[in-house]
């Protein structure tokens, strides 16, 4: 019973790009701006990059900046926050060099990872 699975493991990667909620991209009309770490993870989702999160902080700090922190009734908008890519490496150095204008400014980090697959073992063997 324990054994009707397999583990298959490959290699991916992670990249962590370190933004603030505040940045945005697109016209400065009011209407038009869009928060930058959406249209990351929208761009993400187009380029076929497996999984793609941003996660908020409560405290810390950016590119040897301020520590920056929530305040307990309102949102620091230049509080650090992570968009975090999961995918092939090709894919994600890819990724960086068609946003390149939009991360030239950013903290960036890339992690080497393992990807599991969970399937179930064949009957026959």
């Amino acid at each position: 019973m324990h054994d009707r699975f397999t583990v298959q493991h490959r290699e991916v990667g992670m990249l962590r790009i370190y933004l603030k909620p505040s940045d945005k991209i697109g016209p400065r009309r009011f209407w038009d701006v869009k928060p930058l770490y959406r249209e990351l993870i929208r761009t993400a989702k187009e380029d076929g990059i497996i999984n793609a999160v941003a996660q908020h902080t409560h405290y810390g700090f950016s590119n040897q900046g301020p520590i920056r922190e929530n305040g307990s009734e309102i949102a620091d908008p230049q509080l650090t926050m992570c968009v975090e890519l999961v995918g092939e490496r090709g894919q994600l150095d890819l990724f960086c060099r068609r946003n390149g204008a939009l991360l030239g400014d950013k903290v960036i980090v890339y992690k080497q990872l393992e990807h599991c697959s969970i399937m179930p073992r064949n009957a026959n063997t």
